[in-house]
């Protein structure tokens, strides 16, 4: 199927917890609203806070639209900035999900690497999003939290070869509404995309400028 357009998956998480709504989601559906240009089709879903679930879902995601670029989001109520996680860890993973469940293994993939990173450079996107004014504070974090967020990320980073990315926020209103989280992470994907299309320019070029 030939598709000039870019084709790009973004999830938000259901409740869970003290989270009754779940700032990820709302976000995810405010990005939704403003989209991400003509040149892009933007898919959204929502993932409920179950191990099992996403061991079935995200391979889905992946396998139904074939994205370039899958983008999770998740809530911490830790968090007071926008936070873009490097990469997913396959151990450690103890908490209980909204199923009462947890894997045997505590792990994500047996076998798998420990620490899978993103192709995308966070640090950058954090400095470009920043630099453009988008009204909001952003970090760069290597700890997901070793729960639904983390073993997301990790299965996604697992099944694409690193073409995934997580973005933490915080929850609404401690201090962005759903407007500015959207607006957000409309600013990231962008740049993301932007950073991707280059990278893939200059696969056949050996001089890096």
């Amino acid at each position: 199927m030939d598709n000039d357009k870019i084709t790009v998956v973004v999830t938000g998480f259901g409740p869970f917890g003290g989270h009754t709504v779940n700032a990820s989601w709302v976000a995810v559906q405010e990005l939704q609203k403003l989209g991400l240009g003509p040149d892009v089709e933007l898919y959204v879903h929502e993932v409920p806070v179950e191990y099992q679930t996403v061991n079935s879902l995200v391979p889905s995601l992946w396998e139904q639209y074939r994205p370039q670029l899958m983008v999770h989001v998740g809530v911490s109520g830790l968090a007071t900035t926008v936070t873009l996680e490097k990469c997913g860890h396959n151990y450690g993973y103890e908490r209980l999900d909204t199923s009462s469940f947890c894997p045997d293994s505590q792990c994500c993939v047996e076998g798998g690497p420990e620490c899978i990173h993103s192709v995308i450079d966070m640090d950058s996107i954090c400095k470009r999003v920043t630099a453009s004014g988008v009204g909001v504070s952003l970090s760069v974090s290597k700890d997901a939290g070793r729960y639904l967020c983390d073993y997301t990320y990790y299965t996604s980073l697992n099944l694409s070869r690193g073409h995934a990315a997580f973005i933490h926020v915080p929850p609404l209103g401690k201090p962005y509404s759903a407007e500015e989280l959207g607006r957000a992470l409309r600013a990231i994907l962008l740049e993301m995309l932007e950073v991707l299309s280059q990278s893939q320019g200059n696969k056949h070029c050996d001089h890096r400028h």
